[in-house]
């Protein structure tokens, strides 16, 4: 208010309107923060492309190791004689891969949870950035209650979408989140909690896809199902 008044005040009063003021001279502060605000406006959102790599690279591995897995226990009996033995070994490990399933599970991991679990642990470190043991506690839990369900939606719409059966997703919830769900409690509780208690900030989408590549083994394993 007094800022308005002051100006209102000044056109009131004939002095002011006709005389001839000095140029100022910008200040630096200003002339920087204009700068760094044109930066900031050229610059915009950047997708945290280092992250969606990784991310979709681990997916892609989690989702190899559950395909040589299944088709591993669907092999039959192997030659025991040894050049008999490594060919079998080769063509067990890699005849038949599923490369469209490998790219769903690829395209998931680069396209949101990579970015998606980037820009959620930036904003858990924005609203809990005190290293306390309550502000670890309520990470984990934040953890689990928003990032875990969000990510199971995610990846069974997903993969209903690239299969066309968009209308089975609502049985495939009912059928398989929730023991999914749970199941990711026992993993995640104890490896968030050295996520956001032991890793840096820039290293957490990383870690937690190391953790991925078992637990996109399980999502792969549950999605072809």
């Amino acid at each position: 208010m007094e800022a308005l008044g002051g100006g209102f005040g000044g056109l009131w009063n004939s002095n002011h309107l006709f005389r001839k003021r000095p140029k100022k001279p910008e200040s630096k502060s200003k002339s920087k923060s204009s700068d760094s605000a044109a930066a900031t406006g050229r610059a915009g959102y950047r997708f945290p492309l280092k992250q969606a790599v990784t991310a979709g690279s681990l997916a892609f591995a989690g989702d190899t190791i559950a395909q040589l897995r299944e088709r591993w226990t669907k092999r039959e009996p192997l030659n025991f004689e040894s050049n008999a033995l490594t060919k079998d070994v080769i063509w067990t490990l890699l005849s038949d891969h599923d490369w469209i399933r490998a790219l769903r599970m690829t395209s998931y991991g680069f396209l949101f949870y990579g970015p998606g679990s980037y820009a959620w642990y930036q904003y858990l470190d924005y609203a809990l950035p005190k290293q306390t043991v309550e502000n670890l506690i309520l990470k984990i839990v934040l953890n689990q209650i928003v990032l875990g369900p969000t990510v199971i939606a995610v990846v069974f719409a997903w993969n209903n979408l690239w299969q066309g059966k968009l209308s089975q997703l609502p049985e495939k919830y009912q059928k398989d989140a929730l023991p999914t769900l749970l199941f990711g409690f026992r993993f995640w509780i104890p490896v968030s909690a050295l996520n956001f208690g032991v890793v840096p900030l820039q290293a957490r989408v990383a870690f937690m896809c190391l953790g991925s590549i078992f637990w996109n083994f399980c999502l792969s394993s549950t999605m072809s199902k």
